[in-house]
């Protein structure tokens, strides 16, 4: 009887022993933890957040740097959808670096919207339904204006209307 008490004693002083490393590996996990929590994610967070001030401070500038307007005009298109007959209206208003690049979009107008107007009928309303497919657009339409100046000059495009109606 006396040999299974020591048993029992051992055994229990076992599983205290097991019980308390474990209890310590626990606590110097959580402190890890929070020591990566607050220095590495919280520091990136707070990068990111830099970051995004650093691009609004950025478009308040190019407001600012505010070009000359130029009135494309209002577009109506059929879209490439296959399953419906889908319509695009679009007004389009261009933002010319000076009064010269102005003047010289009045001289290309025609050839100008023959341009806007071909890009558009090649898209489907599924490309245009998500703003990356508008900022897509509004690129295409940039490089496509400035191919046809000899001096480009357009420094952005917006659209002051934006309408996908189905038939």
């Amino acid at each position: 009887m006396a040999q299974d008490t020591e048993q029992q004693e051992e055994s229990g002083g076992g599983k205290k022993f097991l019980i308390i490393i474990l209890l310590l590996l626990l606590i110097i996990a959580g402190g890890a933890a929070f020591a990566y929590k607050t220095l590495v994610l919280d520091k990136s967070e707070k990068e990111e957040k830099e970051q995004k001030a650093q691009k609004i401070v950025e478009e308040i500038k190019n407001i600012e740097n505010l070009g000359v307007p130029f009135d494309v005009g209002t577009f109506i298109v059929n879209l490439q959808d296959k399953d419906a007959d889908r319509y695009l209206k679009v007004t389009i208003v261009l933002d010319a670096q000076d009064e010269q690049v102005k003047m010289e979009l009045e001289k290309r107008l025609p050839q100008v919207k023959d341009a806007i107007t071909t890009l558009l009928f090649t898209k489907t309303s599924q490309e245009l339904r998500t703003p990356e497919g508008i900022e897509e657009l509004k690129e295409e339409i940039l490089k496509r204006v400035n191919a046809i100046l000899p001096i480009g000059g357009v420094k952005n495009v917006y659209f002051t209307e934006f309408v996908i109606q189905t038939a």
